[in-house]
């Protein structure tokens, strides 16, 4: 037995007029970190939310408790829905945060720059993979 999905989404099309963001001769480079999300070249350092880490207990204890139920049976079902539940949370949290983030740094910078380095667990937690 299955149980209904708890996320909907709904989709629809919108004609608008783009807005055009003005000119500005503002360049910024991204030192992407562990300690500290960013740091811009300006200096500002940009804290991540980091979801995972600040919830750790309570996924392990959904994890256990979902361990130790029969695969199948409708209590393995509820378990597994809260687990699905506790991702999409993260998900959405770290989603959020870059979006806000991004907009932000488009929105008051002409260019760019990021730099190119190879990415690590700590960093999949903060969401920039």
């Amino acid at each position: 037995m299955r149980i209904a999905p708890t996320r909907y989404f709904l989709s629809f099309v919108v004609e608008i007029q783009p807005e055009i963001l003005p000119q500005t001769d503002n360049s910024v480079g991204i030192d992407l970190g562990i300690s500290t999300f960013a740091t811009l070249s300006d200096g500002t350092k940009i804290d991540a939310p980091k979801p995972l880490k600040k919830r750790i207990k309570k996924y392990q204890k959904l994890s256990k408790l979902l361990s130790h139920k029969t695969p199948g049976s409708k209590r393995y079902e509820k378990a597994r829905a809260r687990v699905a539940k506790f991702h999409a949370k993260l998900k959405d949290i770290r989603t959020d945060f870059l979006h806000k983030l991004s907009t932000k740094i488009i929105r008051e910078n002409q260019t760019v720059v990021l730099e190119d380095r190879k990415l690590s667990r700590a960093r999949s937690d903060l969401g920039w993979i």
